[in-house]
């Protein structure tokens, strides 16, 4: 059964979703948590939608990162998302001709406005819903996500919980729904390959490569880009600035997203 904020179909209604599918606990928002077995993961009930819940463009980061979980009860709900990343986020967007090319600060009020509107072409969360996060030993603490995708999606806990996310998110997508932008590619190409297990999961269906950064099931195409708070020169060689390999993994997102959105 889908939450109650949920449309007849698409995607969850812009706000707070109410959905307690992998948790044992009645949900309280930003408090219930599960475990894995080991304990050195959790993930917290604070799952999110933005923008329009009928997009033609659906972006979709990892999961709701350090600056964000334990914060929704201070900041309000439009400044959470790539809070501290929006210039980023919008330069990898008109990378991929998401977005028309502009100075940094419209670019960043461009990201501002199409998080904020609900009958705009994009809708915005991540691929886990929830916070997710992981207990660090050393510092005896649990600390976010960010640059853990990889080993958080090679665990029993993340392979389960990601298909749980993704088949309450992904599967019934409207037709309307053409385009699906991933933030992040992981080492090697490593969370391409994990993320479309789990859409695969998800959506069962005839799943074809589109090319090193993008597959499809023929309904939706799902285009892997940059890393939006990525470090070092991750995002100016992606974006073509420097003369570097990565820079064709940015025309190959390009492309696909272009073909995707052409059909």
């Amino acid at each position: 059964m889908k939450p109650a904020n949920f449309p007849c179909s698409g995607l969850p209604l812009h706000g707070r979703i109410s959905c307690s599918l992998c948790h044992t606990e009645p949900m309280v928002f930003d408090k219930t948590r599960a475990w894995s077995k080991e304990r050195d993961w959790r993930i917290t009930a604070n799952p999110l939608a933005w923008g329009n819940s009928r997009p033609e463009i659906l972006v979709l980061g990892f999961s709701k990162g350090p600056s964000q979980s334990g914060e929704l009860e201070r900041v309000t709900h439009n400044d959470v998302p790539y809070r501290k990343g929006r210039t980023q986020v919008g330069k990898i967007l008109a990378h991929v001709g998401l977005l028309p090319a502009a100075d940094p600060a419209h670019l960043k009020m461009m990201v501002d406005h199409a998080i904020a509107d609900t009958n705009g072409r994009f809708g915005w969360g991540s691929l886990i819903r929830c916070t997710v996060e992981r207990f660090e030993i050393k510092k005896q603490e649990w600390v976010g996500s960010g640059g853990m995708i990889d080993e958080f999606m090679a665990t029993e806990f993340g392979k389960r919980v990601s298909v749980a996310c993704a088949t309450r998110f992904l599967r019934d997508l409207t037709p309307v729904t053409k385009l699906i932008v991933m933030f992040g590619l992981g080492a090697r190409g490593s969370y391409v390959a994990t993320a479309r297990k789990a859409i695969e999961a998800a959506r069962p269906g005839s799943w074809q490569t589109v090319n090193e950064v993008a597959y499809t099931d023929g309904a939706i195409t799902v285009v892997h880009v940059e890393y939006f708070a990525s470090q070092g020169a991750n995002i100016p060689n992606w974006l073509g600035q420097n003369a570097h390999p990565r820079s064709r993994l940015g025309l190959l997102a390009r492309q696909a997203a272009s073909s995707a959105l052409a059909n």
